[in-house]
């Protein structure tokens, strides 16, 4: 049907900036950035089959993993045999999800041998530890993030923080997201998850330009109010082109990982072939 001349040009914008792969950026103005996908996307697989799982993710077109916490109980035989699979699938793997253990003195030595193997290049935090109920635990937080990459530069290896929904939201009048970019190094990764971003009322092209040259990877989770995180990539309520287009001119971004949270455990893997295939739509 066709619009009604008497539809607004700002009201019919409104309307399309809300609708999946509207206001594409021009092709060919995206960088060349392959794919990616955090595995958690993927997690009761992962749990039964590592080795099938990282084949699967490899067959429907991925060319980047992220390995989720589960992974720091590995020996260094597996991975080894991670790596090898890898390395025969043409993957790569640039980061790792952590909790706060990996970035203490008794846990970041097995986070730095597991990493190096594997060929990450980034540990990043995935959730704060517990008790961060104040501001002066967020820049607890945030020294540790420093302490880590103070021992991981010159390993050419950083740390990082990946974001949730609780960080966008005050303590004491400041969001813990602020506190932890304004007191942490610039070599501390800030990972953005657009997905909790939405969900939480924060703009993640306001943070993305706030905090230029460190937002070097990015979730790309998407979020929808009638179907939160089963909401597909691609079709939901984040703007990605913008996004991109912020990403690739002020933050930094080196890499792109597809997570989709939830939906049936039976169809994770169709999912994220679809999410993929939504990927590509996007970006080509």
């Amino acid at each position: 049907m066709p619009l009604s001349r008497t539809v607004s040009r700002r009201t019919f914008l409104a309307v399309a900036g809300a609708l999946p792969f509207a206001l594409k950026t021009p092709v060919g103005a995206y960088k060349n950035i392959p794919p990616g996908i955090e595995l958690y996307t993927v997690r009761d697989e992962l749990t039964k089959d590592l080795m099938g799982t990282i084949r699967a993710v490899a067959r429907v077109g991925y060319k980047i993993v992220e390995f989720y916490s589960p992974y720091y109980a590995w020996t260094p035989v597996t991975a080894m045999d991670v790596r090898a699979l890898m390395d025969d699938l043409g993957l790569r793997c640039h980061s790792t999800h952590n909790s706060a253990r990996s970035f203490r003195p008794d846990g970041i030595q097995k986070a730095i041998d597991l990493n190096r193997i594997i060929g990450s290049r980034s540990i990043i935090m995935a959730s704060p530890p517990e008790g961060t109920g104040s501001v002066d635990n967020w820049k607890s937080v945030a020294n540790l993030l420093n302490a880590a990459a103070d021992a991981l530069k010159p390993l050419g290896m950083s740390s990082g923080y990946h974001n949730h929904q609780n960080e966008w939201r005050p303590i004491e009048g400041e969001r813990p997201m602020d506190i932890l970019a304004r007191n942490t190094v610039k070599d501390v990764v800030l990972q953005f998850d657009v997905g909790t971003c939405l969900e939480a009322g924060a703009d993640p092209i306001a943070w993305i330009n706030a905090n230029p040259g460190r937002i070097k990877s990015i979730h790309c989770k998407d979020w929808a109010p009638a179907t939160g995180y089963a909401t597909l990539f691609g079709e939901g309520v984040a703007p990605w082109a913008k996004i991109f287009d912020a990403a690739e001119t002020t933050g930094g971004v080196e890499y792109y990982l597809v997570e989709q949270e939830q939906g049936p455990v039976a169809e994770q893997l169709q999912r994220a072939e679809r999410c993929l295939a939504n990927w590509k739509k996007l970006r080509e």
